[in-house]
């Protein structure tokens, strides 16, 4: 993709957070599934959506704390291969942590816990930033132009 070619896709940018999303929800419910997993008889729902399971009280909350954070970790690096740019990384993080707000509200009503507030924004600027690290550091490799070096 050539950067200064700007073009309005609005499809790419569609199923650019179509992916960012479905990737989000398939590694939290990979770090879910080892880390609550192990500690409740049944999984579901409840633990992607419900903001009542993310709570510090108990051993259980933690392990959906820690699945939230790992899930915003991994999300920095699916930025860097699916945005690819520094400066949209901001917006495709709070698409995609507004996204996951609404389908909590749908699922479970509007999130009454400041611990699920305090984790969800903490997610959302740690994969902000390390994205747009990640992706500062992609942008700023040097370009190799071996075909014009002399081989001497």
């Amino acid at each position: 993709m050539f950067y200064g070619a700007v073009v309005w896709d609005p499809w790419l940018i569609v199923a650019q957070i179509v992916c960012l999303q479905c990737l989000y929800y398939l590694t939290l419910g990979v770090f879910l599934s080892i880390l609550v997993g192990t500690r409740v008889s049944k999984m579901s729902l409840v633990y992607f959506f419900d903001y009542a399971t993310v709570t510090a009280s108990t051993v259980t909350g933690w392990c959906v704390i820690a699945s939230i954070f790992l899930s915003s970790v991994a999300g920095a690096g699916f930025l860097v291969y699916l945005v690819e740019r520094a400066k949209k990384c901001l917006d495709f993080c709070a698409t995609l942590y507004i996204i996951h707000l609404f389908i909590c509200i749908i699922y479970g009503g509007w999130p009454s816990s400041i611990t699920w507030w305090v984790v969800n924004i903490t997610s959302l600027a740690v994969t902000a930033l390390l994205g747009e690290y990640l992706c500062m550091r992609r942008e700023l490799r040097e370009i190799p132009i071996s075909r014009y070096r002399s081989n001497a």
